[in-house]
């Protein structure tokens, strides 16, 4: 039966490109997902846009000599043109500080925090805070950085450490350095308002706990081991100019903003409302997806979101009480990048070797979107970290979609092409050879089906490609250049069953490579109509095929250099 899915991908921050890393995290894996759930028949809105506010943003406005208006908006259009160009599309794609998203995303945002305050789990507590005192500002989460006080590592955040995961408390990190200026930060007081995070710690263990089986065990044990070792309080205020105003009548509150980490998650539900307003004229249907039980929440998200969404916002969604948990946080582990056989950590440098693969810049040389697709979701860090080897990348390309899928569609076509005047050969003389491998095709679209659902994309794409290196197997098995000499009928069987094989193919490629599927499936002169997971009817005997071509392109070493 159809179900509704709300699916989310974590908002990235609009202060920089994307880059491999970021789209194998979450982007690529939650598309594959929505377009798997759509073929399927489910009603389906799939969430994001650019997280705006926050430290981050006013960070790279410092730096460049600019304003977090002005940098937001330049890499929040060049951000989701990357996502166009790499076909990942969203529903909608907002923008938590966007001129057309604004005032709901404030909206909603402030009635969370006022309801979370009303509710009574705000702590207002005069405390001690990081200041920068030559730039004369407290210097919040992002404006610090100095020593993790949990594993050593030297150049974490004032939020969390990117190295052992742990959240950050800023006091206590070692050395703490401001990044404005440079220099020592000192301790003054101000005045916060904490969520009381340890007033959830029983019931978000039972909820976690409640996923055994069905969520990945790295999301579950990284989130149940805080848990073990107690939640503390966190601030949600902050001490900066850009993001979502503290909704309070109370003095304290005057120039601060709302934490980052507390508007982002309702981005979701902000933007989700934008699309209602555009669609359905009137933005509160948004509650139908976000407080109707019969809707199923996915979020997809890096690792180093794992504690914002698996704590945090839940623990925020219980203090607010209208709305349902999520029912799954699926989250990828970091990709690292292979540069001359070495594994280093994805770096924002724009200087070769340590240059990321741009998405932008990937585009810009004309290569395939799909190919790209194919690596990171067959690297896909699902389980354990991994690497994006550029030489890797190649010759996968080349000797998996080139010479597996590709080559069988290829081979196969141009024979229909060649010796059946493009048309869709009769195959009543169809053998158990045959037939046992449609059966096989039935079993392998069961098969992907299932690794989809189990959000495990990358044993669903081997899955795909071990059922097109068996249809290489068959058309040899069958050998159709031999027959076509003696017993055409058994030839045009042969090719008539590859020619139905193909277009399971087209099927099982679409949530992986969305633009091969297309033109895979434009090719055996099939209409564009919206793909179905289920097994495709029988082609027509003289139905006419569309003009063979080229499925995937070869590339030479050095491609993304």
């Amino acid at each position: 039966m159809p179900k509704r899915y709300l699916v989310t991908a974590a908002l990235p921050y609009s202060n920089n490109r994307l880059h491999v890393g970021h789209i194998a995290g979450a982007y690529l894996p939650a598309d594959c997902y929505v377009r798997y759930l759509r073929a399927c028949g489910h009603e389906v809105r799939f969430i994001c846009g650019s997280d705006d506010n926050g430290v981050a943003i006013e960070i790279s406005a410092l730096r460049e000599n600019s304003t977090p208006q002005d940098i937001a908006g330049h890499f929040h259009q060049r951000q989701k043109s990357d996502f166009a160009g790499l076909l990942i599309d969203f529903d909608i794609y907002g923008g938590t500080h966007h001129p057309d998203y604004l005032e709901l995303h404030e909206r909603l945002s402030q009635e969370f925090f006022t309801r979370i305050h009303e509710r009574g789990y705000f702590t207002k507590r005069r405390t001690k805070q990081l200041y920068d005192p030559q730039a004369g500002r407290f210097l919040p989460d992002r404006f610090v950085r100095g020593t993790c006080h949990f594993c050593g590592f030297d150049r974490a955040t004032g939020d969390q450490c990117e190295h052992c995961g742990q959240m950050i408390e800023p006091l206590l990190l070692k050395n703490p350095i401001s990044v404005i200026t440079d220099q020592p930060a000192e301790v003054r007081d101000t005045t916060h308002w904490y969520l009381q995070l340890n007033s959830f710690q029983r019931p978000l263990k039972e909820w976690l706990e409640s996923k055994q089986g069905q969520w990945r065990p790295s999301v579950l044990n990284f989130a149940l081991g805080q848990i073990k070792q107690g939640l503390p309080e966190r601030s949600m205020t902050r001490d900066i100019s850009w993001g979502v105003p503290v909704p309070l009548d109370d003095p304290d509150a005057r120039g601060k903003v709302l934490y980052v980490w507390f508007d982002a998650p309702i981005g979701y539900m902000s933007f989700t409302a934008a699309w209602c307003a555009e669609h359905e004229g009137d933005w509160k249907a948004y509650e139908q997806w976000w407080s109707d039980p019969q809707t199923t929440i996915i979020h997809f998200i890096g690792e180093d979101n794992t504690v914002f969404h698996a704590l945090t916002w839940p623990a925020m969604l219980m203090a607010d009480g209208r709305h349902q948990l999520p029912t799954a946080v699926v989250a990828n582990n970091y990709l690292n990048q292979k540069v001359a056989g070495v594994t280093r950590k994805i770096s924002k440098s724009t200087t070769p070797p340590d240059a990321p693969v741009w998405i932008e810049e990937y585009l810009k040389k004309g290569l395939d979107p799909d190919a790209l697709r194919y690596y990171l979701t067959a690297q896909a860090p699902e389980t354990a970290r991994a690497d994006f080897d550029p030489d890797e990348f190649v010759a996968r390309n080349n000797g998996e979609l080139v010479a597996a899928l590709g080559n069988f569609v290829n081979r196969t076509l141009t024979f229909a092409a060649k010796y059946f005047d493009g048309k869709v050969p009769d195959a009543a003389a169809r053998t158990n050879v045959d037939r046992a491998h449609l059966a096989q095709s039935e079993e392998a679209l069961t098969k992907v089906g299932a690794c989809l659902d189990g959000h495990r994309f990358r044993a669903g794409l081997e899955e795909l490609m071990a059922y097109a290196r068996l249809c290489n197997e068959y058309f040899s098995t069958r050998a159709p250049w031999a027959s076509r000499k003696d017993n055409l009928a058994d030839c045009g069987a042969a090719i008539a069953t590859c020619i139905h094989a193909i277009h399971y193919l087209g099927i099982m490629a679409w949530p992986f490579m969305p633009g091969s599927a297309r033109k895979l499936l434009s090719q055996l002169g099939l209409p564009e109509e919206p793909i179905r997971w289920e097994p495709p009817p029988p082609p027509q005997t003289g139905a006419a095929l569309g003009e063979p071509a080229i499925l995937f392109t070869k590339l030479e070493s050095g491609a993304l250099e």
